[in-house]
């Protein structure tokens, strides 16, 4: 990393205006008159490590991010798992910032009557032809790298620091604590890296200059690393009155509300476990995991998030957050009428839910077709998306856009847990557990369906029940286009990508139920321009560019 470490580390600085107040926090509004030296003391250290991690990982203003570029939203959540989202076909758009119109434009599709709409710029040529430093404004590999790195060397600065700074009480527990919380940062950052780019760096030293890239796979063992190592730490905390004092400084306490509360060290490892499941599944395609693999899954979910454990979260503040209410998450911007929205709902995403969902009923309104004439061929709806939702009582709500209200998992959460665990029960041929796990989910977000337990339903209809299950209960939380490619949907059609029976509502207003998309997306993606031609490979470094 040589471009982006000094922007960094002004955004560091910045967030030691923090933790003065609820109300003052995350207050960055003055980033050039606080120093390092601030960090020098227990409170100020303990500010590095929060505004470290909200500021400089998830928050729009931080100008490394913002050089250049005119994001769509204000926020990571926004502009970094809009492209998760988009991917997934959970949404579609028609602005041009930032490429989002095209990242999702299939290859082709089929319609009912026979006729066949192409795309004359496929997506992986398209991405790439962006991937260059003068055109930073629509290179889409831009964002969540920059994003991930700066929350790495946060969490790098903090651990360079903590051992060096005097602690009343248990200086250990509390020294300790911040460790943890940077290790667990640490790993979910190489997780979102080893999980998107073919191949990335791997550095612990503050603003460290790294030219060896390694593949994705070893993104993927670094962060398990770091999550090994906060785990560690929690599994040996005994004094938990110490622990809390300083977790409930390092969460903004607007956060702390619902399941975005403090975690106890034993709930902590139990986010750190449901992390590692992720990294397992969402790394691998379905037909490629093992028994072993499927069993190792099991046993981490087993000791992962339960329904009673507080989770990782953010949320929206009245003042001096760091996400908007209205432009920080992609519900937010997808959130009322499509005309006026930046992104549509998918018809497929719709398609996934199943009949009687009170969840649906809850959250999304039938329109009039809003005929898609700018985006692409599949982006038409028939869908809006409400906000606040249609007030059913105990039914999930997807958006709201009051402040203070709307929650976004940044972690892993129990429902991700649960339909981890029933997707290797259902592969290690437990079947009748695996039903229980997503009636548990259903459930807890009220979806009103049928009991699938005691239904007897065979090893394939319960992964059909599965695989909808996760995308509507996991939408908006970064995790759909993991899914698309580990099921094989986002390949060619040749090589068993693409989906039948899909419904697609064309730009003249057919509604076509039969269709055939040939997604043939790039899987991983390349190292960003602004990182690789300033910073080039070394002669041992990985392929930087994705061969698919």
């Amino acid at each position: 990393m040589k471009k982006y470490n000094i922007l960094t580390i002004c955004i560091l600085t910045a967030a030691l205006l923090g933790a003065v107040s609820c109300k003052k926090e995350l207050n960055i509004k003055n980033p050039n008159s606080p120093t390092l030296d601030q960090a020098e003391t227990e409170s100020g250290l303990i500010s590095l490590a929060s505004g470290g991690v909200y500021i400089s990982g998830f928050n729009g203003s931080n100008p490394t991010v913002l050089n250049g570029l005119n994001p769509l939203g204000d926020s990571y959540f926004s502009q970094g798992i809009q492209y998760h989202e988009l991917l997934g076909d959970n949404i579609g758009a028609e602005a041009s910032n930032i490429n989002i119109n095209v990242v999702n434009l299939p290859d082709y599709a089929l319609f009912d009557d026979g006729s066949k709409i192409t795309n004359s710029s496929p997506q992986k040529s398209v991405l790439r032809i962006s991937n260059t430093r003068d055109k930073r404004p629509s290179n889409v590999f831009f964002l969540e790298w920059t994003y991930m790195y700066g929350l790495n060397n946060a969490c790098n600065q903090v651990l360079a620091l903590v051992d060096n700074i005097p602690f009343s009480g248990d200086a250990a527990t509390k020294k300790n604590t911040i460790k943890a919380w940077c290790y667990w940062w640490k790993g979910l950052a190489y997780s979102k890296l080893g999980s998107l780019y073919y191949a990335g760096l791997i550095n612990d030293k503050v603003n460290g200059i790294s030219s060896h890239y390694v593949n994705s796979a070893a993104l993927i063992a670094e962060s398990n690393k770091n999550l090994d190592a906060a785990s560690a730490i929690l599994s040996g905390i005994s004094n938990t009155a110490d622990y809390t004092a300083v977790i409930t400084k390092l969460i903004p306490s607007f956060v702390q509300t619902g399941n975005g509360s403090v975690p106890t060290p034993a709930m902590f490892v139990h986010n750190i476990n449901s992390l590692k499941a992720r990294n397992i599944i969402a790394n691998k395609k379905v037909s490629d995991m093992t028994a072993a693999d499927w069993t190792t899954v099991l046993t981490l979910v087993n000791s992962g998030i339960g329904s009673a454990d507080n989770v990782f979260a953010g949320r929206t503040a009245v003042s001096n957050g760091f996400f908007s209410s209205t432009g920080g998450s992609v519900a937010a911007l997808t959130t009322g009428p499509p005309k006026s929205s930046t992104f549509k709902i998918s018809e497929r995403f719709i398609q996934s839910y199943q009949n009687g969902d009170k969840r649906l009923s809850n959250n999304f309104t039938a329109i009039t077709p809003y005929l898609n004439q700018v985006g692409g061929f599949t982006f038409s709806t028939r869908w809006q998306l409400v906000d606040g939702g249609n007030k059913i009582a105990g039914v999930q709500v997807l958006s709201d856009r009051t402040p203070g209200n709307y929650q976004i998992y940044i972690g892993p959460s129990y429902e991700e847990n649960e339909l981890m665990k029933a997707e290797a029960l259902i592969n290690t041929g437990n079947i009748p557990a695996a039903l229980q796990s997503i009636d548990n989910v259903r459930s807890y977000q009220g979806a009103g369906l049928t009991l699938l337990a005691g239904t007897n339903l065979n090893a394939a209809q319960a992964t059909a029940q599965l695989r909808s299950e996760r995308r509507v209960a996991l939408v908006f939380r970064g995790l759909a286009f993991y899914d698309a490619r580990r099921y094989g949907i986002i390949y060619d059609l040749s090589k068993g990508g693409g989906i039948t029976n899909a419904v697609i509502v064309s730009s003249t207003g057919v509604v076509n139920t039969k269709g055939v998309i040939n997604y043939n997306f790039l899987d991983y993606w390349d190292v960003p321009a602004d990182e690789s031609v300033l910073n080039p490979p070394d002669g041992g470094s990985t392929p930087i560019v994705n061969p698919n």
